[in-house]
């Protein structure tokens, strides 16, 4: 199936911290809310500049509560 690989959606985060930029931008894919880091997350107290990388483990989607897991790179054009 195309865009798929080991049962995970292309682009899925999988945890894999050395795959991210500081800057990359992700999409909970869920309900689509994007981390920026550039902006930081004003619900979790997150500071704008913190790396998704760097977010506390007990972080999680500010709308629908996802998991880190659950959050896949946004891909710029």
């Amino acid at each position: 199936m195309s865009g798929q690989r080991s049962g995970y959606f292309e682009g899925s985060f999988l945890g894999d911290a050395g795959k991210l930029a500081d800057d990359a931008r992700l999409e909970c894919k869920i309900c689509w809310t994007v981390y920026d880091p550039a902006e930081g997350d004003p619900v979790w107290q997150i500071a704008p500049g913190t790396p998704f990388t760097q977010l506390p483990t007990h972080w999680r989607c500010p709308v629908c509560d996802g998991a880190h897991d659950q959050f896949m790179v946004v891909l710029e054009d």
